[in-house]
């Protein structure tokens, strides 16, 4: 059987594209390690610690009263939310509260990123109020963020976290 001049075109370009589809499925590759070009997982410990740090800032922010500093802290996203309500009457920088202590009680993975648990002292007038609250923090391109600020539940028991007062 003598092979047709179809045939023999199909098969010299399947031959010829053999190479480009073994290097898109990672074999042939030139070399070149995929793994330097993709962004690297945070270790847990990065990811507990740059979410401490945001939290933080956030609450200094809160207790300073400096919108500017706390917007900072939060992801893009939340942004045109913030300014709406953040110096509004229930805003974490209404004028008429003030933040006497905030303290990082815990600090773990979740669903959405990492999440850090707070105590908030708010004193509104002569009446203080201490209510828990759940951060989300997450990771937004190459930066640390706060996507998420939502009520806690009953305290929880710090995990090693050491709990730090608001400046």
């Amino acid at each position: 059987m003598r092979p047709t001049h179809r045939r023999l075109v199909a098969t010299a370009a399947g031959l010829m594209l053999l190479p480009v589809a073994l290097v898109g499925c990672g074999l042939g590759g030139g070399g070149e390690d995929e793994s330097a070009t993709k962004p690297a997982r945070a270790p847990a410990e990065e990811a507990a610690t740059r979410s401490r740090e945001r939290v933080q800032a956030y609450l200094d922010a809160m207790a300073a009263k400096d919108v500017d500093a706390g917007r900072s802290q939060l992801c893009a996203l939340l942004h045109d939310g913030f300014d709406l309500g953040a110096t509004g009457p229930n805003g974490d920088f209404a004028d008429h509260f003030q933040v006497p202590e905030a303290a990082i009680t815990d600090i773990r993975p979740g669903p959405l990123g990492q999440e850090v648990r707070v105590s908030v002292s708010v004193t509104a007038g002569k009446r203080t109020v201490t209510r828990p609250l759940v951060f989300t923090v997450t990771r937004d391109g190459g930066d640390w963020c706060i996507a998420g600020e939502a009520p806690g539940g009953p305290a929880a028991t710090p995990t090693g976290v050491s709990p730090s007062p608001a400046s």
